[in-house]
């Protein structure tokens, strides 16, 4: 099992309980591959840098999970064909190198 993060931008016109209903989904794609969610974080709505699919505003989520890497591809189809997101991003959270103290 891996840390990752899983960045969501979601259409901004999607109300409250059909951007949860999103989440809660994505959620449970990575319950069901026998991955576990760490953290849940909702950006909530934020100006895009660059309009997309002709969209200033986008809702943001960030899911911190562990699943296996095998799943990450997977993920990235389903996420692919998931039609609210406009935008996704799925990046492996490597763990800080244990720092060696110098000695003078």
């Amino acid at each position: 099992m891996r840390t990752y993060e899983v960045v969501l931008i979601v259409h901004p016109e999607l109300d409250e309980t059909a951007f949860k209903e999103v989440v809660e989904k994505v959620q449970g794609w990575i319950t069901a591959a026998g991955g576990s969610i760490a953290k849940l974080d909702i950006w909530g709505k934020r100006r895009l840098t660059y309009m997309i699919n002709k969209q200033r505003d986008g809702q943001y989520a960030l899911i911190t999970a562990e699943f296996a890497p095998a799943f990450a591809a997977e993920l990235e189809h389903l996420l692919r064909f998931l039609e609210p997101v406009i935008r996704f991003m799925i990046t492996v959270v490597e763990k800080p190198a244990p720092q060696v103290e110098e000695q003078a």
